[in-house]
């Protein structure tokens, strides 16, 4: 078999743009792409393509987002039309039901971030950090109707550095994503691809929503350490004080602390470039914070430019 598969993509964000570039780069073509609706980003909440859509439209390949895939006969319509002998889906944002599965030929593959079955859902890379991990990876698969449950084909791992957070291994995934995408097509167009059963030890990965970014004190410097940078730069961490003022945390390093009979929470340190707050096991020193309706900045410049009590709690 050659390169000439009737590929469609369907993919959104800049992890899965990566994976796209790579097909079309490969000299292989993609009949169509599927990706999720613009929608408002930004302070200006402006109108923003996805990263995916913005690539295709460079590459004048034809773009689809419907709202919903299930029981939408349009989209229906438009595979059957096309008649696609494999859809590609990376980091789509959307679960494609068994009609639409039994549309290619050769069936749906997937890329994804994580050694399945560990970390099946939506925010893998970010569940790996934030639980400590030291090697996670890349999975290509088989797509059934379950959530990441399909046949594996491809494996590779990738180590998780102690200075890693979710941008710098996310932008290291992203490319063995897309490499291991390429060797997995050539397998299927050589009609030399494998795929095996995944084990039962399956762990999941849920989606991340703002309502659990919130720093807990009572947690070791270990478990914050790997929350903080497990969520950085997006979508941010952040600390609440007793007065209900809020800051957003991005990057915090680990330490012992001076004082051990403070409750956690409390400020152990202050001076000009340094601000310590007790947790279970020690301290943990704030490096880039972000106040309400400021900007990002290191921990000296807020210091320099905020009012913070030695007194000062956060819980």
């Amino acid at each position: 078999m050659s390169k000439n598969l009737k590929i469609i993509f369907m993919g959104t964000p800049e992890f899965a743009a990566c994976s796209l570039k790579e097909i079309i780069n490969s000299g292989r073509k993609v009949e169509a792409c599927f990706t999720n609706p613009d929608k408002p980003s930004g302070r200006g909440m402006k109108t923003k393509a996805s990263e995916v859509k913005e690539y295709a439209m460079s590459q004048n390949i034809p773009i689809y987002q419907p709202k919903k895939l299930r029981n939408n006969e349009e989209v229906y319509d438009i595979l059957k039309k096309i008649q696609p002998d494999l859809l590609v889906v990376v980091a789509y944002g959307k679960i494609l039901p068994k009609e639409i599965l039994e549309i290619p030929r050769l069936g749906a593959i997937n890329v994804h971030g994580s050694l399945l079955p560990k970390y099946r859902g939506a925010a893998p890379i970010q569940w790996s950090i934030i639980n400590g991990e030291k090697i996670t990876g890349i999975t290509t698969m088989y797509m059934d109707e379950g959530m990441d449950t399909g046949d594996m084909i491809l494996k590779e791992e990738v180590e998780i550095l102690e200075e890693d957070n979710f941008e710098t291994l996310h932008d290291k995934m992203k490319v063995v994503g897309a490499k291991l995408l390429i060797k997995t097509l050539e397998m299927i167009e050589n009609g030399t691809v494998t795929r095996s059963k995944q084990p039962d030890e399956a762990t999941y990965a849920p989606m991340i929503n703002k309502d659990m970014t919130k720093i807990d004190f009572s947690n070791t410097k270990e478990q914050i350490y790997n929350f903080v940078r497990g969520l950085s730069p997006y979508p941010g961490t952040y600390i609440e004080t007793e007065n209900g003022d809020k800051y957003k945390v991005y990057e915090v390093s680990k330490e012992e602390c001076e004082e051990s009979d403070k409750e956690s929470g409390s400020i152990v340190t202050l001076s000009k470039k340094k601000m310590a707050i007790k947790c279970s096991d020690g301290c943990i020193c704030i490096k880039k914070i972000q106040p309400q309706n400021s900007k990002k900045m290191d921990i000296s410049a807020f210091l320099a430019g905020n009012k913070i009590s030695s007194e000062e709690r956060f819980v």
